[in-house]
């Protein structure tokens, strides 16, 4: 089973906020949420793994979520207090500052830091909970502080956690459905027969045709893997790789719903034979981008207009 993030309190908090900078800074200092986690996963040197990130825990009411994505937008939101992110909103790629380029980011929070934040979220107390008199109450403010809609929705990213879950619950077969569902939204035509039998595809899930902008055909090979924790591994590259051969494949596309090795990630692009790899961030941003089976929800924003007497 996949190892769960551990949080650690405030201090956790501020050290993925310095991972956060470190991955700007190499990402030449804008990028968008789902490229700083990829860097931070690819960094060696950060001790948070990629099953960590994208791992979730169950709460207490049986829900599914992310204690990695708490830490990461909580750390989001105290750059920008900070001045070290500018203003950004949702679906929208975090932008450093002119702080923020030039920071040494191990030094996150310096001691100017720690008072603006202390002052920001002192503030957001004030507004949200009544004067507290007992530990109750200070546990009611704790709480919502965690609950604060600029954290857990900043990129609108729960409903993600909760969708992934779901598809990991789907059959092999309607998992394989689906991916092909998905891959026909993005242009790729499918064979009826070829990978859509359960039997006499030579493992494969789906075999199609892309056409490209200058009217070349490629033939397309695709498989999928519906874990609930275990990650995908070179070996089920190298096995993909023998068939997409046996199918004079141009390119592979391999779909699962948790994550890919590191040296499964080599694989993939090693050889003639390339395969475009989808781990299960990835899918649900493709879920996103082409709503595939989801609503989205228009909300609105109330200017300063309405703060003002006069």
């Amino acid at each position: 089973m996949a190892e769960a993030y551990k949080r650690k309190g405030m201090e956790t908090e501020f050290i993925l906020a310095q991972f956060i900078i470190k991955s700007l800074q190499s990402l030449g200092g804008t990028a968008s949420r789902e490229t700083i986690k990829e860097s931070i996963a690819a960094d060696s040197s950060i001790p948070i793994s990629e099953e960590q990130i994208y791992g979730t825990i169950t709460s207490k009411n049986g829900n599914q979520w992310s204690p990695f994505l708490f830490d990461f937008n909580f750390g989001i939101k105290n750059l920008f207090i900070c001045g070290y992110i500018e203003e950004y909103g949702r679906n929208q790629d975090i932008v450093l500052t002119e702080k923020g380029r030039s920071a040494d980011y191990s030094s996150f929070p310096t001691a100017e830091d720690e008072e603006k934040m202390k002052r920001y979220w002192d503030n957001k107390k004030k507004e949200r909970i009544k004067p507290i008199n007992n530990k109750d109450n200070q546990d009611a403010v704790d709480d919502e502080i965690e609950n604060d809609e600029d954290i857990q929705d900043d990129d609108n990213e729960q409903w993600k956690v909760k969708v992934l879950e779901k598809i990991k619950r789907f059959s092999p077969q309607k998992f394989e459905n689906f991916s092909r569902l998905l891959l026909s939204k993005m242009g790729i035509q499918f064979d009826p027969e070829k990978g859509v039998k359960m039997s006499g595809d030579h493992g494969i899930d789906g075999y199609g045709y892309c056409v490209s902008d200058e009217f070349k055909t490629s033939i397309v090979v695709v498989q999928c893997k519906r874990f609930t924790d275990n990650p995908v591994s070179e070996p089920d590259i190298d096995k993909f790789k023998g068939t997409m051969s046996k199918h004079s494949a141009d390119y592979g596309i391999f779909i699962t719903t948790t994550y890919f090795t590191a040296s499964a990630k080599e694989a993939a692009l090693q050889g003639n034979n390339k395969v475009t790899i989808i781990d299960g961030n990835k899918l649900v941003a493709l879920i996103e981008k082409y709503q595939l089976h989801i609503q989205p929800v228009q909300t609105y924003e109330l200017g300063d207009y309405y703060d003002q007497e006069n």
